[in-house]
């Protein structure tokens, strides 16, 4: 879905940029890198990313500086990345120009989620998620299994979403309680539950997509 989606990653921790890039790259995106703004404007028209993510700490210009040149240089999204968690921050990373801002430290699947609902928004991506026979409209909330529609609940639909837009990779109960429920400290059976009414529906339509990682959580892949 998003293999056209170019992202740029400012981050002066390697360790970091490895990291992103590296999940950006898992999920389709094309990634590159760099551990400053240094030829920040060469770079950008070089690359001409869909989406920035800037980290707001560096050294030389700051990310928070960076983020009018981005905005100057064309019209790419931009997510700022940072340890700063305080309301007054994140007030002034949109006052600049930011679409999202994600306090470290967080999850690569939270990251990937983000840039992919920052760049579905702009237009930067299909609007539809394709897995197999699996055809999920977020726009429209539906999806649809070998052409026939699925009759889902709100929570079901969102369950889905989450694991079709993380297509390949393996999710813990708790990044899906904390994405589909917005807790971490609800009842792991939670997920369970609505994931066994999931998969009892989709898979009147087709063979299994949902597939249990032992000790790990779950993916929706062709594949197990």
């Amino acid at each position: 879905m998003s293999s056209s989606a170019r992202v740029l990653v400012l981050d002066d921790d390697e360790t970091i940029r490895l990291a992103v890039t590296t999940a950006l790259r898992a999920d389709g995106f094309v990634a590159e890198a760099a551990p400053d703004g240094t030829d920040l404007d060469e770079r950008l028209r070089a690359f001409r990313p869909d989406l920035v993510i800037l980290d707001w700490m560096m050294p030389g210009p700051s990310g928070i500086r960076l983020l009018p040149v981005v905005r100057e240089a064309g019209d790419a999204a931009v997510i700022m990345l940072t340890a700063r968690d305080e309301v007054d921050d994140r007030l002034r990373g949109f006052a600049e120009g930011a679409d999202d801002y994600v306090v470290k430290p967080f999850t690569m699947a939270e990251l990937v989620a983000r840039s992919t609902a920052v760049l579905r928004r702009r237009g930067r991506l299909p609007q539809t998620i394709s897995v197999g026979d699996l055809v999920v409209d977020p726009d429209a909330a539906t999806a649809h299994r070998g052409g026939a529609a699925l009759d889902l609940t709100a929570t079901e639909f969102r369950l889905l979403h989450l694991l079709a837009d993380s297509r390949g990779r393996t999710l813990s109960k708790a990044q899906i309680l904390t994405q589909v429920w917005g807790y971490e400290d609800y009842d792991p059976n939670l997920v369970e539950v609505h994931l066994s009414a999931l998969r009892r529906k989709m898979e009147q339509n087709g063979p299994r997509l949902i597939h249990t990682v032992r000790g790990l959580g779950y993916r929706l892949s062709v594949a197990p």
